[in-house]
Formats: C-alpha cells, structure tokens, sequence
C-alpha cells in the first residue's frame, strides 16, 4: 500500500465523521421552533365562499372558532396561544422554546367601528411545546394544578377604523388585563387583524416578565440559562354567533 493511500484513509474516514455528526447536529440538535404568527399564514386556514360572504354587517358579538383548521407545530392553522422563549443549551447553543395550546375560548363584542369588549380563556393544562422533554417542566412553572388557566380582559374600547369591513388589514393595539399564574397585570397587546369571508383572523403578541407573574422558569441539566422574559402569541379566528 502506498504512502499516499495510506494517508488518504483515516482523512476520508474523518471527513465522513465530520459529515455525520454534522447531519446529526442539524437533523436532531437544530432549533426547529415554529414560525412567530402572521396574519398571511393565519388568514389562509379560512375558506370563503365562492358565491360571496353573507355576512350583515360586523355588529355583535364574536366567538372564538376552535374548528377551523388544525393544531399542532408543523401548521398551526386554527385558533392556539401560547409563549416564546430564548434559552442556551449544553453542547448546543441557543435555541426558541415554544409552547401552543388550541385550547383558547372567549368572545369579542364589536358596536359600529368599534371593539366594546374581549375575554379569552387560555387552558394551561393542555399546552405543549416543540421539545415533549420540556412539556412537564412547563407544568410545573405555571403551576397549573393551581393556576389552570390565563385569561385577557379587554380595559378600553378599540377603534377599528373607518371601515373594519373592507377587509384590509386593521392593526390596532389593545389594553387590557392579563392573569397568569394568579397574578394580573395590565398588558398593551399590538393586533393585527383581518376580515376573511364571515371570520374575523387576529394575531398578536406582547412581551412579559416571568418574574412580574412569579413563574419561575423551567431548570434541567441540560439547560445553561433561560431568559426571564419571553413572548406570548396569540392566533385567533373568531365567527360571529347568531
């Protein structure tokens, strides 16, 4: 065998090791959380009805819609909130963990061009993330054999626009109260908000302390750090009750 074959052999072999761990390390370590909501995406779940909506006027109350579209991480197409949140890995880095639950009831009252009122119910209990070895540390952060569920309370009227029918996208900002884990605060929420056929789509965020609500976030071996603040996210379809 020559010298040169020789050499050749363990190079290949540790150019082959290189490429699989770096396949591992995409496939299986990669930060694979799912896309922040936008109203594009949420808006294409909702079919119209190609004769044209029925829908007279906006006026009325408005109930969350859990049946449209599905739930889950790969499309979340239909109504879930949840939070976003950075955390460093051991041997990995940063990455998002995002938790979602499609468990999500409440209504909106709407009078002429203006929201009146809003209340959601969220059902902690139910929330999962992108990584299922988080989920029972979640649990135990929020707590939620005591505290199963947050809620938002709209505090002040929103306008909506000179005409909230058109369709166009309305981008508002909503005050309100938001409870979790037994403690309120009062919340600014930016909104944007569509009409699709006789859904209303809405999407929105804000940011929050954990330590403003006593949570403590979630602690593992493998987990350097996790920051104290994080992003709550909503993505609701809402259809008018009758």
């Amino acid at each position: 065998m020559s010298k040169r074959l020789k050499i050749g052999i363990p190079v290949a072999v540790v150019v082959l090791v290189l490429v699989v761990a770096g396949g591992v390390w995409w496939f299986f370590l990669r930060d694979d959380s799912p896309a922040a909501v936008d109203i594009d995406t949420a808006s294409e779940s909702v079919t119209t009805d190609p004769a044209g909506t029925t829908l007279d006027g906006i006026d009325g109350t408005w109930t969350v819609d859990n049946r449209t579209g599905e739930f889950d991480f790969e499309s979340a197409t239909g109504t879930f909130a949840g939070f976003r949140v950075q955390e460093q890995l051991s041997g990995i880095g940063s990455t998002t963990a995002v938790g979602r639950t499609g468990d999500v009831t409440g209504t909106i009252t709407i009078q002429g061009t203006t929201l009146t009122a809003a209340e959601f119910d969220i059902d902690l209990r139910t929330i999962t993330t992108n990584e299922s070895r988080r989920d029972d540390r979640v649990q135990e952060a929020l707590e939620t054999d005591q505290f199963p569920a947050a809620t938002f309370t709209l505090t002040a009227p929103v306008d909506l626009g000179p005409d909230p029918q058109s369709g166009a996208d309305i981008e508002v900002t909503a005050a309100g109260n938001f409870t979790v884990h037994g403690v309120t605060k009062a919340v600014q929420v930016p909104l944007q908000a569509r009409l699709v056929g006789d859904t209303i789509v809405v999407v929105g965020s804000f940011d929050v302390l954990f330590s403003d609500y006593g949570v403590e976030v979630p602690r593992a071996a493998i987990v350097l750090s996790v920051d104290d603040k994080g992003v709550v996210e909503v993505q609701m379809l809402l259809v008018k009750q009758q």
